[in-house]
């Protein structure tokens, strides 16, 4: 009997396995490949981001089918494919996911539009390094503390030409079981949670900040969440 295939789409900071530490173990129980977004790698130059490409990657990895576990900034294309492919999405894992377009004009989401949007506005007239400071200095949630695949250099080059995640065409993913796991810690993301979780999501908060999957009690949720939607769906 084949093992049901998990994808795991990573964020803004670490790619590939390396993202996912405490997920590894899963292996064991589920076909898993730690996919690596368009423009990520640790020798190439970095590119610009490419929902479309991403899609593709994320469903050439899918297959034939299976669960989607996705963080931050992963979360926009592994929802975008879910829309247009739920035929291949058995399940979605959201973890602290960046689907700042469909907050946009709630409050946390609202302000955090209005401080960075001006800094995106003007990034192709930066350096690199003084988007990163910047970036940093408005308080940015994103990933850039976490320690950088590649180098400091070229994390910040990456990030300078990630397009906002508020920019991306999302709409709510009918059908699919959706679970989505937060920090605690940022207004930001429990505001998307908490909508998602008005469309039928299941939403669960591991103190964590922005990494809850990294905790035991946040990998436990996950597995027992894929393990519960396989059975769903084998019976």
């Amino acid at each position: 009997m084949s093992l049901e295939r998990v994808v795991f789409v990573h964020g803004s900071g670490r790619f590939g396995a390396a993202a996912w530490p405490k997920q590894h173990g899963l292996s064991l129980d589920f076909d898993c490949l730690y996919l690596r977004r368009h423009g990520f790698d640790a020798e190439a130059e970095p590119l610009a981001t490419d929902h479309d490409r991403d899609q593709e990657i994320v469903a050439e990895a899918l297959g034939a089918g299976g669960h989607v576990v996705a963080h931050a900034e992963g979360a926009v294309p592994a929802m975008l494919l879910a829309v247009e492919r739920p035929d291949l999405v058995g399940s979605l894992t959201l973890i602290e996911p960046a689907c700042l377009s469909l907050t946009a004009g709630l409050p946390a989401t609202k302000a955090h539009i209005d401080l960075m949007a001006p800094l995106v506005a003007e990034r192709h007239a930066m350096s690199d390094g003084d988007f990163l400071r910047e970036f940093l200095r408005r308080g940015s949630i994103a990933e850039e503390a976490e320690e950088p695949v590649g180098g400091v250099g070229r994390n910040a080059a990456r990030l300078r030409l990630q397009s906002p995640p508020w920019e991306a065409p999302l709409s709510i993913v009918p059908g699919v079981p959706t679970l989505v796991l937060t920090g605690g810690w940022e207004p930001l993301y429990e505001e998307v949670a908490q909508y998602l979780a008005g469309t039928g999501a299941i939403h669960r908060v591991v103190p964590g900040g922005h990494r809850p999957h990294d905790t035991p009690e946040g990998a436990a949720l996950i597995r027992a969440f894929l393990r519960s939607t396989g059975e769903q769906a084998a019976a």
